[in-house]
């Protein structure tokens, strides 16, 4: 049996993740997301689930800073889950009585505009997970709320006082699956790479795209992360259609490699429909 590792607790998006990717799999949750790249790099998990991107917050920068900094895992595939957040608390719980709203960052972010409207006077407080949230908010004495899946309101026991409060009913998160390996290709790939160079001048940034352009491949995602190393250096990221393996594809890389101080290759995977 294939062991996934995802951000936990039982009840969190990830876990959503990880049994969307593969329903018969034993789940293994842990603490962080860099906690599931070190369970699949000891050997104590196979595949590993991560975010990596939501449609309203954008890109999740502990996951960007992994891939960049902390592990040589390749991404396996990609996942989109839509994210539908409610407001849940102890049972009896009123909403006037609310003082303290919990979650994870995240999803305080992408529930922004119903918390302003709704609860301008309620203070927002982080925790590590949306299943964590809830179990906080549980310990209080009917004051508090938190932003959780209703999956993990009903393994804990709280009450829904209000569903779908995402400032988009089209929200929805990508989750990428970390593991060993090189996928096949199947004729609908991405990669995604990350460098960087050694100087800062005119036409740095240009010279690379310029030859994703001339070999005719399409970028879907370009960011820029620092490099935590100097003050102004950034190591840039892109994601483009194809995979390594492919004639275009793997020219390209050699023709920008030398243009680049560090290039390093996160994968070359599915995506997703």
């Amino acid at each position: 049996m294939t062991r996934i590792a995802y951000l936990g607790p039982p009840g969190t998006f990830g876990e959503l993740a990880a049994m969307q990717y593969d329903p018969a799999a034993e789940l293994m949750p842990f603490p962080s997301h860099a906690a599931v790249a070190a369970a699949v790099e000891s050997g104590m998990a196979d595949l590993g689930v991560v975010a990596i991107e939501n449609l309203i917050n954008g890109s999740v920068q502990e996951t960007l800073d992994i891939l960049i900094h902390e592990t040589d895992l390749q991404i396996q595939a990609e996942l989109v889950v839509p994210v539908r957040h409610n407001l849940v608390a102890k049972p009896g719980t009123r909403p006037a009585d609310v003082r303290v709203i919990y979650s994870h960052p995240q999803a305080l972010g992408q529930c922004r505009k119903f918390l302003e409207r709704c609860f301008p006077h309620a203070q927002a407080e982080a925790a590590l997970s949306t299943t964590e949230a809830v179990e906080l908010a549980l310990r209080r004495n009917g004051d508090a709320a938190a932003i959780a899946t209703e999956r993990a309101a009903q393994l804990l026991g709280a009450e829904v006082l209000a569903r779908d409060i995402q400032d988009s009913e089209n929200n929805v998160t990508r989750f990428l699956v970390l593991g060993r390996g090189l996928p096949a290709p199947t004729g609908r790939d991405r990669t995604s790479i990350a460098f960087t160079f050694a100087e800062d001048r005119p036409g740095a940034l240009a010279s690379v795209l310029n030859a994703f352009a001339a070999a005719n491949i399409n970028c879907t995602k370009i960011e820029s992360r620092p490099t935590k190393a100097t003050f102004g250096e950034y190591v840039f990221l892109i994601d483009f259609e194809g995979h390594q393996q492919d004639p275009a594809v793997r020219d390209v890389l050699e023709r920008i490699r030398p243009l680049c101080a560090e290039l390093k290759v996160f994968g070359s995977y599915p995506r997703a429909l």
